[in-house]
């Protein structure tokens, strides 16, 4: 087993980018897309509109992976095009470039931390800090980590967290948080006023909420799933914390695709400049990823990542607020 300085060392072949490639994934995810949203709009069966609607918001899903590799400088850097697109994409999707940057970099500078690490992430309280808080305080971390938090993602996660509520807090430090709320009132006014509800529902609504749910969900079981290990400040080590505060999600070869590989998560925060397109062949050919804490999508998991709310540092795991 490598030391950690050498295991990130191993990791930077991985950490090269192929620009075609990401130029490929960029366009055909686009074109998916633009072809799930047509068909939303075309005056055929439900039978039809429906599972394209659903396929836009899985299809998002993926956009934004490439957009959150873009924002790490690991894909498309030095391209005014992809600048350009991927500005009014975070712009339109609720994603202000300034907050985004600023919370995503504190995550993973603290992730696995038991103090700082809420920037950027579902807050993490310990048993004794959360036996002592005010009720006030205990309830905004119970909405904060409820299911329904995660499943209202567009409304929750990315209307309020990352606009609203960063506008409130310094609106001159993120003044796209205003230009990214006017864009999305916009575009849904105009579908309102001159489109069908039909167009407003599949085309924007679904799509979005979909999308939403699934990114909120894969990013709070990437750092909240049984065998989660956390440290106190002091201790802190920046490997430990990818290998063991991150997880792998086991999904079928369609799902990673519709993800962008986000299930090697483990892989990604050990290094953060690997091309999400090349997170399978880091991990495939370092033997210290290869044992990560595991996750997926199916029910049980789903339900034994959501269970747990508080870390006790006497039992060293993450327990439910009735301490199991």
């Amino acid at each position: 087993m490598r030391k950690p300085s050498e295991l990130v060392k191993a990791t930077k072949p991985f950490a090269r980018e192929q620009r075609l490639l990401s130029w490929w994934h960029l366009l055909s995810t686009l074109a998916v897309l633009a072809v799930a949203l047509t068909v939303t709009c075309l005056d055929v069966s439900w039978l039809l509109r429906v599972p394209c609607s659903l396929l836009a918001g899985l299809v998002l899903v993926r956009l934004f992976i490439i957009y959150h590799d873009y924002q790490h400088g690991t894909i498309l850097r030095g391209s005014r095009l992809a600048d350009g697109f991927m500005l009014l994409y975070g712009l339109l999707t609720l994603n202000p470039p300034s907050i985004w940057n600023r919370s995503h970099n504190h995550h993973h500078k603290n992730n696995a931390k038991i103090l700082g690490s809420s920037i950027g992430t579902y807050p993490v309280m310990t048993t004794e800090a959360y036996a002592s808080a005010p009720w006030g305080k205990r309830l905004l971390y119970r909405v904060a980590r409820h299911p329904l938090t995660i499943l209202l993602g567009y409304f929750t996660i990315f209307l309020y967290g990352m606009c609203i509520r960063s506008l409130l807090v310094n609106p001159k430090q993120h003044f796209d948080s205003a230009i990214s709320l006017v864009m999305q009132a916009a575009l849904f006014a105009a579908l309102l006023l001159f489109a069908p509800p039909g167009i407003l529902l599949l085309t924007f609504l679904v799509p979005w909420m979909v999308g939403a749910a699934l990114g909120s969900y894969l990013f709070y079981a990437q750092h909240n799933f049984p065998e989660v290990q956390l440290q106190d400040r002091a201790e802190w080590n920046y490997v430990f914390a990818a290998l063991k505060s991150s997880s792998y999600m086991s999904m079928s070869p369609l799902m990673h695709w519709f993800t962008g590989n986000i299930g090697y998560h483990h892989v990604h925060h050990l290094n953060a400049h690997i091309p999400f397109y090349r997170l399978p062949e880091a991990m495939a050919h370092l033997e210290e990823l290869q044992n990560p804490g595991t996750t997926s999508l199916k029910p049980w998991d789903v339900y034994r990542c959501l269970r747990p709310k508080l870390w006790d540092p006497a039992k060293g795991r993450m327990v439910s607020f009735q301490g199991t």
